[in-house]
C-alpha cells in the first residue's frame, strides 16, 4: 500500500491534517515579513544637503527667513510641473547674496532628511544616497541572491534529514541573522546578515510547504497549494502595520525577527512527514504518526495496513532530458521565461510601492491586500477556465494595467494622477499575484513525472533570478527626465508581462489531461497514452513519486 492510497482510508484532509496545515501556514507570515521588510528598512527619505553653521536644521522650512537661507545654499530647479525644488546633493560652495549668482555648486556631504514617513533607515544612517543610491537596490539584490542559493542547499537537506529538522534549521538561522541585523554598523555586514536572512527563510517556507503538500490526498493538492500563499498576504499587511507604527528601522526589524522565536516550539507541535520517512525506509517513526492521525480523524487503521506500506521506487531524469527534443526544449523555455518575469513583476510592484504618488503606508497596505482576491480568483477559475487561459489573461491583463500607467503620468492631471496610478499599478499586481500562483501548478502538470522534480527546481532558479532583476529595474527611472521617468519602470514590467502572457499560449492545456510520465509522453503531450514505462534508458532510482517534493519552488 502506498501512502496516498493509505490518505484514502485516513481522509485526505482530516482534522489531523488540518491542524498540521495550520501550523505550516503560519511560518509563512514571518517569511512575508522578511520578503518586503527592505522596504523600511532600506527606504530612502526626501532629503536635501545640510545648511554649514545653521542650528536646528530641519527638512521642513520654518517661515521665509528660512526659506530664504535655504535658497542661499542649496540650488533649486524646476521640476516637470514648474514647482520649485531643491536639489537632494548639491550645494553652492559660496552662498547667493541676493541675486548674485556667483556661486558653484559641489556635491554635499551631509543631508537633511524628510522624517514624515521614516524616523530612521538603514540608507539614510549610513547616507546611502546620490552616487550611492545604487547600494540600496544592491542590498536588495542580495537578499533574493540568498533565497536562490537557500533553495537549492537546504532542498536537498531537507531531502536528505527531514523537513522537521531543516525547518527548525532554517528558523535558527534566520532568527539569529534577522536580529543581528538591527545591529549591522557597516554596509558590508549589513548585505552579509540580510543574505543569511534570504538563505534562511527560503529553507523556513520551502521546508513547511512541502510538508503540507505532502499530508494531504491528491484532490486537495491544488487547495493547500494556493490557500498557504492567503498568509504570504497577511504577513505584508500586517508588516505595513509594523512599519506605520515602528519607524525607526532597529526597532522594526527587531520586531518583525521576534515571532520566529515561536516557531522552536515546532520541534514538540510538529510531525515529521509520515510521506519522507516511509520514501527512507523509516517505516517504525511513520506508523507512530500514522496512528496519531488515525486516532485524531477517528478512522481505524489495522497493523495489517500499517505494515503494507512501502516506498514508491520511481525513475527520475536530469534536467538535460527536457532538451532533447524541439517540442519539449520550446516548453521549457516559455515556462522558464514566465516564471522570471512574474517573479520580477510580483517584486517589483511589491517592494516599490512607496515610488507611488499619495499616501506611502497606504499604498503598502494595498499591495498586500489585491493578493486576497488573487488567489480567490485562482481558486475559483482554475478548474473552470483551464490553465492556459487563466494565466494568459492574468499577465496580459495585469502588464497591460502597467503599460498604461504612462498615459496617466503624461496626460493626467497631478491631483489625480495619486488614484489613477495607484489603481492601475494595483490591478497590475493582482494579475502578478494570479499568474504566479497558476504557473505553479500548471508547469508542475506539464513536467513530465521522471523529471518533474528537477524541472520543478529550475524553474524556481528562473523565478529567483526575477526577483534579483527586481530591484535594478525601479533604477531606469533615474536614466531619463521628465515625466516619463515614473513610468519608465512600470512600462517595463507591463510589456514583460504581456509579451510573457502571449508566449504561454504556446503551452498546451493540462486540465482534465492524463499527465505525461515520460519523456516520450512529454514529447506527445496533451495526445499521449498513459505510459506504464519511463526512460528507456533509466536512470537511478529514487524513493519519491510525489509531484511536489522539497525541490519545488515556493514563492518568497
Amino acid at each position: 500500500m502506498h501512502f496516498d492510497e493509505l490518505l484514502g482510508i485516513l481522509g485526505e484532509f482530516g482534522p489531523y491534517q488540518k491542524y498540521v496545515y495550520i501550523l505550516v501556514c503560519l511560518p509563512s507570515i514571518i517569511v512575508a515579513f522578511h520578503m518586503v521588510n527592505s522596504v523600511f528598512l532600506l527606504g530612502i527619505p526626501k532629503h536635501r544637503c545640510k545648511l554649514p553653521n545653521y542650528p536646528n536644521d530641519t527638512y521642513l522650512t520654518q517661515g521665509p527667513a528660512h526659506d530664504d537661507l535655504v535658497r542661499a545654499y542649496i540650488p533649486t530647479e524646476l521640476d516637470v510641473d514648474n514647482e520649485l525644488v531643491y536639489k537632494e546633493c548639491f550645494i553652492f560652495s559660496v552662498p547667493l547674496s541676493g541675486n548674485a549668482t556667483t556661486g558653484t555648486e559641489q556635491q554635499c556631504s551631509a543631508w537633511v532628511y524628510d522624517k514624515t514617513v521614516y524616523e530612521n533607515t538603514f540608507a539614510s544612517e549610513l547616507n546611502l544616497i546620490c552616487d550611492k543610491q545604487i547600494w540600496v537596490s544592491n542590498a536588495k539584490m542580495v537578499y533574493f541572491a540568498g533565497v536562490f542559493v537557500g533553495a537549492l542547499l537546504l532542498g536537498v537537506l531537507s531531502d536528505k534529514i527531514g523537513r522537521k529538522k531543516t525547518m527548525i534549521l532554517s528558523v535558527l538561522g534566520l532568527l539569529a541573522s534577522s536580529l543581528a541585523v538591527s545591529w549591522a554598523a557597516d554596509f558590508y555586514l549589513f548585505c552579509v546578515l540580510r543574505f543569511v536572512v534570504g538563505f534562511s527563510s527560503a529553507g523556513l517556507f520551502m521546508s513547511t510547504f512541502v510538508h503540507g503538500m505532502e499530508m494531504v490526498g491528491p484532490s486537495k493538492r491544488l487547495w493547500a497549494g494556493i490557500v498557504i500563499h492567503y498568509f504570504i498576504a497577511l504577513g505584508m499587511v500586517l508588516q505595513c502595520l509594523v512599519g506605520y507604527l515602528i519607524r525607526e528601522w532597529k526597532y522594526n526589524a527587531i520586531i518583525v525577527s521576534a515571532p520566529a522565536a515561536l516557531m522552536l516550539s515546532y520541534w514538540w507541535l510538529f510531525p515529521e512527514s509520515p510521506r519522507w520517512l516511509i520514501n527512507r525506509g523509516n517505516l517504525e517513526d511513520a506508523k507512530v504518526i500514522i496512528r496519531k492521525m488515525a486516532i485524531r480523524n477517528k478512522v481505524e487503521i489495522t497493523e495489517k495496513q500499517l505494515d503494507s506500506l512501502e516506498c514508491d521506487e520511481t525513475a527520475t531524469g536530469q534536467l538535460w532530458h527536457l532538451f532533447t527534443s524541439r517540442v519539449l526544449f520550446v516548453r521549457t523555455l516559455v515556462i522558464f521565461v514566465n516564471w522570471c518575469v512574474v517573479s520580477m513583476v510580483y517584486y517589483g510592484l511589491s517592494l516599490n510601492s512607496g515610488n507611488l504618488a499619495g499616501d506611502f503606508y497606504l499604498n503598502f497596505f494595498l499591495t498586500g491586500l489585491v493578493e486576497f482576491p488573487a488567489y480567490t480568483l485562482c481558486l475559483v477559475l482554475l478548474d473552470r477556465t483551464g490553465r492556459k487561459k487563466l494565466l494568459c489573461a492574468c499577465m496580459v491583463l495585469g502588464g497591460l494595467a502597467c503599460i498604461c500607467t504612462i498615459f496617466t503620468v503624461l496626460y493626467v492631471e497631478k491631483r489625480h494622477q495619486m488614484y489613477t496610478t495607484v489603481i492601475l499599478a494595483m490591478l497590475g499586481k493582482i494579475g502578478a499575484a494570479a499568474a504566479y500562483a497558476v504557473i505553479y501548478v500548471w508547469s508542475a502538470e506539464l513536467y513530465p513525472t521522471v523529471v518533474r522534480n528537477v524541472g520543478m527546481g529550475a524553474s524556481s532558479s528562473c523565478a529567483r533570478i526575477g526577483g534579483i532583476v527586481s530591484p535594478y529595474i525601479f533604477d531606469l527611472s533615474t536614466i531619463v527626465d521628465g515625466r516619463f521617468e515614473q513610468a519608465l519602470p512600470f512600462v517595463v514590467f507591463g510589456v514583460s508581462s504581456v509579451l510573457a502572457g502571449l508566449l504561454s499560449l504556446i503551452l498546451p492545456e493540462t486540465l482534465g489531461a492524463n499527465l505525461p510520465e515520460t519523456i516520450e509522453d512529454g514529447k506527445n503531450f496533451p495526445h499521449h497514452k498513459k505510459s506504464t514505462k519511463y526512460l528507456e534508458k533509466e536512470p537511478s532510482f529514487t524513493c519519491n513519486n510525489e509531484a511536489f517534493t522539497a525541490e519545488d519552488s515556493t514563492k518568497l
